[in-house]
């Protein structure tokens, strides 16, 4: 994982976070008089854990969510996984900062107060809105460019199976930190697929029944979930850039793809992705 995932939506919910930081040290309460108190002041201290130090955190999860191993992106902690905790403490901070704008003593707004319900809002709309806006998922720099796979390679697997070079058929390694499937050398014949696993089905052609299918490799431009192929409503997977999946199967505008491990599901945005 490298700053090349990041996303347009990412870059807003850093952009929001330095606002809150800046916010958190203006005065946020001003009175005639008095020259005021930040959000860091004890006199007010429910509003630093409940606007600025949630909506750090909600920021730090979401962009952190980014670098960390899939394994670990996908783990729930009481039924939410990271990024979907940075969403819920983006929310929780623009709540607390309306109810902090609109409440208070009478005459009593100071500029860390204004500023920082903006910020909170900025950051509640960009986390909440990331995953649904395509315009946001796209990559702040592009994505990685992966190299199109040659052909004659092997879906993923283990040693011996379909996706590593067979006895006889010296491989090429794939280059680190991108997850390139292994490769042979040419002439060498492919597996079938359209199991899961990678493992072939006898008497069933690749592509799910459909002859006219040919398997293929791809790419996806900007992180993409994977759906059960049951139609559950959860993603099972995430597709990240600079990675090559396995497309086994056409439904529609959607396609069956093959993930390193050998999960399988639907992925439903095929826009722009990278064909071998």
């Amino acid at each position: 994982m490298n700053n090349r995932s990041l996303t347009r939506g990412d870059a807003v919910v850093i952009g929001a976070a330095v606002l809150l930081f800046i916010a958190s040290f203006l005065n946020y309460y001003s009175f005639r008089g008095y020259g005021g108190v930040s959000g860091w002041h004890a006199d007010i201290f429910p509003v630093l854990p409940s606007i600025f130090l949630a909506g750090f955190i909600a920021a730090g999860l979401i962009v952190g969510s980014r670098f960390m191993p899939q394994p670990m992106r996908e783990r729930d902690v009481l039924g939410l996984r990271p990024e979907q905790w940075g969403i819920a403490l983006a929310v929780t901070s623009l709540w607390a900062a309306f109810w902090g704008l609109i409440g208070g003593p009478s005459g009593g707004f100071g500029p860390g107060k204004i500023l920082g319900f903006l910020a909170a809002l900025l950051l509640a709309g960009a986390a909440a809105a990331t995953p649904l806006v395509p315009a946001l998922r796209a990559p702040l720099t592009g994505g990685p460019k992966p190299a199109g796979p040659p052909a004659g390679q092997q879906p993923f697997g283990e040693p011996g199976q379909p996706g590593q070079p067979q006895p006889g058929h010296p491989g090429q390694n794939p280059q680190p930190g991108y997850g390139y499937p292994q490769q042979q050398t040419a002439g060498a014949a492919q597996q079938p697929v359209g199991a899961p696993g990678g493992q072939p089905q006898p008497g069933a052609p690749a592509g799910g029944g459909n002859p006219s299918f040919q398997p293929f490799w791809f790419a996806v431009p900007a992180q993409r979930p994977l759906y059960a192929e049951d139609g559950s409503s959860g993603p099972i997977a995430e597709l990240t850039p600079g990675t090559w999946y396995l497309a086994v199967e056409q439904r529609g505008q959607a396609l069956v793809a093959q993930t390193q491990d050998g999960r399988r599901g639907v992925l439903h945005e095929t826009s722009d992705i990278h064909r071998s």
